[in-house]
């Protein structure tokens, strides 16, 4: 890194610690989702980017992003399964589609990744589930999710004497559909590994031109959103509150319990970076008030807790309307946390959360679609008078920018640079 890029760095990493801080400084920072927009920018398509295996695609376009509109952080590949085209042919999901993939269900070359909802989880199978876990998850939930998972819904066993054991094993492991899998399993292995390591050098070119990398790798995941997302769905974890309030309440005490110690043992690593936590089921409307405090906001406060006594700063991104749940969300150590939000009253939230938490999105993304550069200008100006005064505000977008005009992803910028000087 040269002198000139070091000093930018340091200046865009002090702005958005210092916002996070509750403090104000030298000017509102701006770090709003680029998502797919980097990839339109540059002329490529979804579907292109997802299958380049050696991700030039993807590093071109981030690149160009970051050095064309100068944001106060740095965009790594995320998870827009860069390069995974090929590799999750073989994995052959169940439960989602990517750009370009062939066959049933098939989604457009410019769309992002779709995932398809449906219970693992059946009505009958919750005292396997409880049981034996790692029985169920081979036999029943892992053939659900993926072709490559099919064989091990043969896997059977016995306890016996180790003859008996080893010829039950030999005859499960020798089967050409078993050992076909785990060849597979060979391959997406050197896949990944591989691919990490250019997914790091990225981040280091990305870094070296002068952009904090401030969110740290991994994340974070409420337990009833993984109640819900994973093994229920949503309308099943509906019925559940008043059907199943007990397995509900056994499943999120049981996931918590072995999520704590791994985010605790995390502590030294990633100090000061933001560990993400979206929340996908906690909206308005999806559960009383009630039962998100019994349900969601009880292992969501634990999880934000854990992150800050690791060391890292909890980047909650709150996805759907959520002005129902701002009280709750004051029920944290002041200047430690970071809220993005998508649909909510910013003026309620800064009043709320203004000298507890860091707030940050509520520019509509879809103005940069279809909007005028004077609209966005004035939009962004209408959240900067509500949000900027005393600091504690990030400027983001609502959502992942998506087909944005240019003219007005640049009047979004120009406008932040002009007006959230403090």
């Amino acid at each position: 890194m040269t002198a000139e890029n070091r000093k930018k760095h340091d200046e865009k990493e002090k702005r958005i610690k210092d916002a996070v801080a509750l403090k104000e400084p030298d000017r509102v920072p701006m770090t709003p989702g680029p998502q797919l927009y980097p990839v339109f920018h540059s002329g490529y398509t979804v579907a292109e980017v997802v299958y380049d295996t050696s991700l030039e695609k993807i590093r071109n376009a981030l690149i160009k992003y970051h050095l064309d509109f100068d944001p106060d952080a740095g965009t790594d590949v995320g998870q827009l399964y860069a390069g995974e085209g090929p590799i999750m042919e073989t994995i052959r999901p169940k439960n989602m589609r990517l750009a370009g993939m062939p066959g049933e269900g098939a989604i457009g070359d410019n769309s992002l990744q779709q995932f398809i909802e449906y219970p693992l989880l059946l009505d009958d199978e919750f005292d396997e589930f409880f049981k034996d876990r790692m029985s169920w998850a081979f036999r029943k939930a892992l053939p659900r999710i993926a072709g490559i998972f099919e064989p091990l819904a043969k896997m059977r066993y016995s306890f016996g004497d180790a003859n008996m054991a080893a010829r039950q094993m030999a005859h499960i492991f020798s089967d050409p559909e078993f050992q076909a899998m785990i060849e597979d399993f060979k391959k997406i292995d050197a896949f990944y590994n591989e691919r990490q390591s250019k997914v790091n050098k990225i981040r280091e070119d990305i870094q070296d031109l002068g952009f904090p990398m401030m969110r740290a790798m991994g994340g974070g995941l409420v337990p009833f959103d993984g109640y819900s997302d994973f093994l229920r769905g949503s309308v099943l974890a509906m019925e559940d509150f008043y059907e199943r309030p007990e397995d509900i309440e056994r499943y999120i005490d049981e996931s918590w319990a072995e999520a704590e110690p791994r985010i605790l043992a995390s502590k030294g690593k990633d100090e000061g970076k933001h560990i993400f936590v979206p929340l996908h089921k906690g909206f308005d409307g999806f559960m009383s008030g009630e039962f998100y405090r019994k349900y969601y906001w009880k292992h969501l406060q634990k999880l934000i807790l854990a992150i800050i006594e690791s060391g890292k700063v909890p980047y909650i991104y709150t996805e759907g309307k959520y002005d129902s749940r701002l009280d709750f969300l004051t029920e944290v150590p002041p200047g430690k946390v970071l809220y993005h939000f998508e649909t909510v009253d910013m003026a309620v939230a800064k009043k709320k959360l203004g000298g507890i938490a860091c707030i940050a999105g509520g520019f509509p993304a879809a103005l940069l679609d279809w909007g005028k550069p004077e609209q966005v200008r004035d939009e962004v100006k209408k959240l900067l008078d509500v949000c900027a005064p005393g600091g504690g505000f990030i400027f983001e977008t609502s959502c992942g920018m998506g087909n944005a005009k240019r003219e007005n992803v640049e009047i979004m910028f120009e406008t932040v640079r002009e007006f959230g000087v403090y």
